[in-house]
C-alpha cells in the first residue's frame, strides 16, 4: 500500500525536504571508531554554531527535543537549587516540572499568557528575589505562536548571576539568535522544526558558566543518558558516550546546508509570518496571541459555529493538509498552521489558507474576504 502523505503544515514536525531524505540514505560508518565521522560531527556542530551566533560547545543528542530540556536541568539543577521558571506559556510552566523532577526548587515568574514577557515586570520582580541558581525561558511559546524577547531577559539573568536554560526550539531556523551578545547559557533547539530534519535530535550550545556548574557540582549528576558532563572532552579523547544516530546526523548536516546557503530564512520567516496573520485578521478571524507574535506558527481561535476537529477533518480529508490544534488549556480552543522551515513558502501558505477558506465556507462561517488572496495582498 502506497501512503498519500499530506502536506505537513503543522508547527514541526515539517516537511522534509528531498535533498535532506537522501542524506539519510548515504552508507553508514562505525561512528564509534571511524575518525573521519568525529570530524563530520564537529563540523556539523560548528554549522550549527553559526547558527547561533556562538563561539560556545555545541553538541547534538540522540534524543527529540524534550531530551536536551531534561539533559539541562538533569546536569544544572541539584537537590535544594532554586530555580526561577519564567511562565508565559503551556511549555515555559512545563519546564518547572523537569526542574522538580532533579530537585530543584522551583518559583514561578508567571506573565499573561497572550503575551509575551514584559521585561520590566520581570526586572522589578528579580530586584525583590534573584537568589536563584538557574532560570529557565521558552524562547517561542509554540502553543500560543508567541516569542519572548530572549535578547533582553538572558542579559538581565546574567546581570543578577542566573544561569539561563532557553528552551528556543520553534525559533532556531526562524527567529534571530545571538548567544554570545545575548548571553544565553544552555540554548536548545531540535531537527524537526525551522531545520526541516526528520525528528530525533537534540542540538544544544553549552556556555562556559554552564560548564563551570556542571563540573563543580557537589552531588553526581543522576544518570548518564540526560548527563551533559560526560561530553566534556568527547572530541580531544575521539569518544562518543553512545552510539551515534549516523543517517540522522548526515541528514541534519544537509538540511543546515541548505538553510545556511539561502541567508536569509530569518526574514523569509518575518515577511510570510506578517502576511499569514494580516490575512487572518483582515478576513474577520482572531488570533490568540495580543503581542509578541511568532514568526514560526501562527495561533487561531477556532471560530463560533465550527469545532477544531471538524476543520482538522476536513482539511485532511478534502484537501490533503494537516495543520495543528494544542492541548492543555487550549485545546478544541485553536488551530495552529506552521510556517517554519520547509513550510515556510509562498506557495504552500497559499493553497493552506485557501484550504482553509474553504473549510470555513463549508460550516457557513462568514468571512470578510477570501483568507489566501489577503496573504497574497500582504507578500
Amino acid at each position: 500500500m502506497i501512503m498519500r502523505h499530506p502536506l505537513i503544515m503543522t508547527p514541526g514536525p515539517t516537511q522534509v525536504h528531498e535533498e535532506v531524505r537522501r542524506a539519510m540514505s548515504i552508507e553508514p560508518t562505525n561512528p564509534d571508531l571511524d575518525e573521519n565521522f568525529f570530524e563530520f560531527y564537529k563540523n556539523t556542530c560548528n554549522k550549527i554554531k553559526r547558527l547561533l551566533n556562538t563561539n560556545n560547545d555545541v553538541l547534538i543528542l540522540d534524543g527529540e527535543g524534550i531530551l536536551g530540556l531534561e539533559a539541562a536541568c538533569a546536569s544544572l539543577i541539584e537537590p535544594g537549587d532554586r530555580v526561577l521558571c519564567i511562565d508565559n506559556g503551556i511549555f515555559g510552566n512545563g519546564f518547572g516540572d523537569f526542574a522538580k523532577m532533579y530537585g530543584g526548587n522551583v518559583v514561578y515568574f508567571k506573565s499573561d499568557y497572550k503575551k509575551s514577557i514584559d521585561i520590566k515586570e520581570l526586572e522589578e520582580f528579580l530586584k525583590e528575589d534573584s537568589d536563584f541558581k538557574v532560570a529557565t525561558l521558552v524562547h517561542c511559546e509554540t502553543p500560543a505562536g508567541i516569542v519572548n524577547p530572549v535578547d533582553e531577559i538572558c542579559p538581565l539573568l546574567k546581570k543578577y548571576g542566573i544561569v539561563s536554560i532557553i528552551d528556543s526550539v520553534s525559533a532556531i531556523g526562524g527567529e534571530l539568535v545571538k548567544v554570545d551578545e545575548w548571553n544565553m547559557d544552555i540554548v536548545l533547539g531540535g531537527s524537526q522544526k525551522c531545520l526541516s530534519a526528520p525528528p530525533g535530535l537534540t542540538f544544544l550550545s553549552i556556555s562556559d558558566d554552564a560548564w563551570n556548574i556542571i563540573s563543580n557540582r557537589k552531588i553526581p549528576i543522576a544518570g548518564f543518558y540526560c548527563n551533559i558532563g560526560v561530553w566534556k572532552n568527547w572530541y580531544e579523547d575521539k569518544w562518543f558516550p553512545y552510539t551515534q544516530p549516523i543517517s540522522d546526523i548526515y541528514a541534519l548536516d544537509c538540511a543546515i546546508d541548505r538553510l545556511l546557503s539561502k541567508n536569509d530564512y530569518v526574514y523569509r520567516h518575518k515577511k510570510i509570518a506578517n502576511a499569514v496573520r494580516m490575512a487572518i485578521v483582515n478576513s474577520g478571524l482572531s488570533l490568540y496571541p495580543l503581542e509578541g507574535f511568532s514568526n514560526t506558527v501562527t495561533t487561531i481561535l477556532v471560530p463560533e459555529g465550527v469545532s477544531y476537529r471538524n476543520i482538522y477533518n476536513d482539511m485532511l480529508k478534502d484537501h490533503n493538509i494537516m495543520i495543528a490544534g494544542a492541548f492543555d488549556y487550549l485545546k478544541d480552543k485553536v488551530l495552529r498552521i506552521g510556517h517554519m522551515g520547509e513550510n515556510c513558502y509562498e506557495e504552500k501558505l497559499y493553497i493552506t489558507l485557501k484550504a482553509l477558506d474553504s473549510t470555513l465556507r463549508k460550516y457557513n462561517i462568514k468571512l470578510k474576504g477570501e483568507i489566501h488572496k489577503y496573504f497574497i495582498d500582504e507578500i
